[in-house]
């Protein structure tokens, strides 16, 4: 009996993992749900009720524009090689995928990826959807939806991109400097902050701020979204690992500990503090646990992991209440004192207690600290000044704030027609 001869195209068969495809499925649906109906519930459960469905509306409105912004121009902007600071527009469009949906792809032409790039695209875009989304409690209750929708393109384009390129792509100056940012302390949650805070500075503080009663609709709302949040973020740390390996499993197991030792450390430094530990307060020291330990998941072990959570809570609880008080700026949902700081936290302990097994380098040390603190120093730099420039010029144009009666009658009705009754 002859042997059957071996199909002519096995030659060139895809080299994709299923293992880790499946995986990374998985992890980008599971991001994507951070954002809505996560990160959604989660600010609309801190905001009054006459704002609860424009807040809503906020992020699922993004959802829908950086998903044509990233196919666009986003992706190609981010990861072809380009140069050390921004990438070329050679996938404008996402030119290429039709003679490469069903292989393997070579991330910057060098880094063999063992998935299908359409999926890594996939998984990279809702990092680029949850973002800017995250902006949006610093100006809660006062920005016009109009100058939002513009504001979170131009930002994605001209801020988002070039720092995802700098940081993840083969390419970028601060990834071949060596600035460990696992799953996004910079590209995410720094760059996310500062630009929060510029919006709360540019806007101005809410009408009535400091003595009208400005409590949450729904702390059960909040809680919701910073749970679907909590079980998002295992795709959002492990997924970037971007395969189902021991890697992966460290991450997921730093980012559970991580977690649950920030939102004992915001309790336990409220209920110091106040004399009473709050809902809100524990699962906003989970959020603050979940940024922290971002940069750090793939990188770090489960010990230190531990410490980074307790400084994040502590810490974030800190410039949440005490700081923010002192300045009086009106960070509404504290997208700074959460976001920027627990991202700079995180950030800089990653060069402390990086465990170089992990990721083949030398681990922990004052130089890697000194790296790390030049990554959150040029992340802070281009994202502060690029987004007080882009809110300058909408306000002289388009104006960025909504009237003050409109502030007064709330967001739902006037600038959405419906409202919760």
């Amino acid at each position: 009996m002859l042997a059957l001869s071996a199909p002519a195209f096995a030659a060139d068969a895809p080299k994709i993992d299923t293992g880790n495809t499946a995986w990374m499925l998985t992890s980008t649906a599971l991001v994507l749900m951070m954002t809505i109906p996560g990160l959604a519930l989660f600010y609309a459960g801190m905001v009054r009720k006459k704002n609860v469905l424009a807040t809503l509306m906020q992020s699922f409105a993004i959802c829908c524009l950086v998903t044509i912004v990233w196919c666009v121009v986003g992706y190609s902007l981010a990861f072809t090689t380009g140069n050390a600071y921004v990438g070329d527009l050679s996938q404008f469009m996402l030119k290429g995928f039709a003679k490469t949906w069903n292989n393997d792809f070579l991330l910057g032409g060098t880094v063999d990826q063992t998935i299908p790039e359409s999926v890594y695209m996939m998984f990279q875009m809702t990092f680029a959807i949850i973002t800017p989304a995250l902006i949006c409690g610093a100006f809660a209750d006062r920005m016009k939806f109009s100058a939002m929708c513009i504001f979170m393109v131009l930002w994605s384009i001209i801020v988002y991109s070039p720092i995802a390129h700098w940081v993840w792509s083969t390419t970028g100056w601060a990834g071949s400097l060596g600035v460990l940012d696992f799953a996004g302390g910079t590209v995410v949650h720094i760059n996310a902050g500062v630009a929060g805070l510029m919006c709360a500075l540019v806007l101005g503080k809410r009408v009535g701020y400091g003595h009208d009663n400005m409590h949450p609709y729904n702390v059960g709302y909040a809680m919701i979204g910073a749970s679907l949040l909590w079980v998002g973020w295992f795709g959002f740390n492990a997924g970037s690992a971007v395969a189902a390996n021991g890697r992966a499993g460290m991450a997921m197991t730093a980012t559970q500990i991580a977690t649950a030792a920030a939102a004992l450390g915001w309790m336990f430094a409220e209920w110091m503090t106040k004399g009473k530990p709050s809902l809100l307060g524990i699962v906003s020291g989970a959020v603050a646990g979940l940024v922290a330990i971002t940069p750090a998941s793939g990188f770090v072990l489960p010990g230190p992991s531990i410490i980074i959570g307790v400084v994040a809570g502590v810490g974030c609880y800190f410039f949440s209440t005490t700081v923010k008080n002192f300045f009086g700026y009106d960070d509404s949902l504290d997208c700074w004192g959460v976001h920027g700081i627990g991202g700079i936290i995180g950030a800089l302990l990653t060069g402390v207690f990086a465990f170089g097994p992990l990721y083949g380098g030398a681990g922990g040390s004052a130089h890697q600290l000194l790296i790390q603190c030049a990554g959150v120093g040029a992340t802070l730099a281009w994202s502060g000044g690029m987004s007080f420039v882009l809110l300058k010029i909408i306000d002289m144009t388009i104006g960025l704030r909504i009237t003050r009666d409109e502030e007064v009658e709330g967001m739902d009705i006037t600038l959405h027609g419906e409202q919760i009754v």
